[in-house]
């Protein structure tokens, strides 16, 4: 005898909305995560995918029927007859969530949190950005980024082994999964009933994310070549007169905290041969001058670039050029020789032209953006993604 079915609303509409946002959020974070022009997208996206786990916590304890985790809290004896029925004749249906669909999402809820609690460590250590802000030094937070980094990876392989499992299921029950998470139905009984569609919660959330878009990236609608939108604003560097006025004679002044003490001592040591040119600089200035760079130095770790620097510098060497220091040409070899011909560019020591905080010396992360590159900035990338309007 047939067992009689009909269609009925498994998947509420917050819980639709929260499963493609996490998707999409997740995708984009990874995207982004390798270009730090990029970071203010890749932040934003880890922002958005901790707040949506927190609804899911919350959404998982008040939510409708089905995805309360009361719901689906299977034991280990239940997930493995699960698994092992879909290889016999014990084959079993699941309205909502199946034994081993259940540990996936208690998986993935798990990596989550782990991804983007490290990504805050990261982000408070190694940019001194967010709630948690000098709780780590730029050196402790070695040890959360690869943390930040394996979860990263451990929740796409997750992603992955849930993909798998939700196309097998859709196969062996011929039922598509995938559209019933769009559509929110599913067959059953007839003695089950539909949830409540709840999409007022549903038009909340979204409104919420949308805002938060607006206010992350809003600032690059409405910027001007004179005041260009800066994502991050570093710490307030101490700044000198006369070192501004002595240095950019000839070039772009170059804030202290790029070079260790050693170096500058060095370079006001031989002020008469600094690189062809002699500075013919009084005494009186050099000691005001050598006084501020020691006082600056990257030796003080103020800023990540400083930390950066001077942690690729050998303690046995001392760099008189910002740009032959290790991290300096890491951070810069993927840049095309064609660039530094630019007109607007013309010098590697023009470091104004591409970063747009470097007058104030803290050269943030996503402050970058290279003049007349065809590449996207980060306003252009998201609306690629997104699909939005041409800026």
């Amino acid at each position: 005898m047939t067992q009689q079915t009909k269609s009925i609303l498994v998947w509420d509409v917050p819980t639709r909305v929260f499963h493609w946002l996490l998707v999409i959020a997740f995708a984009i974070a990874w995207l982004s995560y390798e270009d730090n022009r990029y970071l203010d997208t890749h932040i934003f996206s880890g922002y958005t995918f901790l707040g949506l786990l927190i609804f899911r916590l919350i959404w998982g304890v008040f939510g409708t029927h089905y995805a309360r985790f009361q719901q689906f809290s299977y034991n280990s004896t239940e997930v493995i007859s699960y698994i092992k029925g879909l290889f016999g004749e014990d084959l079993r249906h699941y309205v909502g969530h199946n034994p081993a669909g259940a540990w996936a999402i208690f998986a993935l809820i798990g990596f989550g949190l782990a991804l983007t609690l490290s990504g805050l460590f990261v982000l408070g250590g190694e940019e001194q950005h967010g709630p948690l802000a000098g709780i780590v030094s730029f050196r402790q937070s070695g040890i959360f980024r690869e943390t930040h980094e394996v979860a990263a990876y451990g929740l796409l392989l997750l992603v992955f082994i849930h993909f798998c499992g939700v196309i097998t299921e859709s196969l062996l029950h011929k039922e598509n999964l995938i559209g019933a998470m769009f559509r929110g139905t599913k067959s059953a009984d007839t003695e089950s009933a539909s949830v409540r569609p709840h999409r007022l919660i549903a038009t909340t959330m979204i409104t919420v994310i949308l805002a938060y878009v607006m206010a992350t990236f809003g600032g690059y609608l409405t910027e001007t070549a004179d005041q260009p939108y800066l994502p991050f604003k570093g710490p307030e560097l101490v700044q000198n007169e006369l070192w501004q006025e002595e240095c950019s004679d000839c070039h772009f002044a170059f804030h202290p905290s790029l070079l260790p003490a050693r170096s500058w001592q060095l370079i006001f040591k031989q002020q008469a041969d600094h690189f062809d040119d002699d500075l013919d600089l009084d005494e009186e200035t050099v000691t005001e001058l050598l006084a501020y760079a020691n006082a600056n130095s990257a030796d003080l770790e103020q800023i990540e670039p400083a930390w950066r620097m001077n942690s690729s510098i050998a303690s046995k060497d001392t760099p008189l050029r910002i740009t032959d220091v290790r991290y300096w040409k890491k951070k810069h070899e993927e840049i095309d020789a064609e660039v530094w011909k630019r007109d607007s560019v013309k010098s590697k020591a023009n470091c104004a032209a591409c970063h747009l905080d470097a007058e104030q010396g803290t050269f943030e992360d996503a402050d970058m953006r290279i003049p007349g590159d065809n590449s996207l900035d980060s306003i252009e990338w998201l609306k690629s993604v997104l699909g939005g309007a041409a800026k």
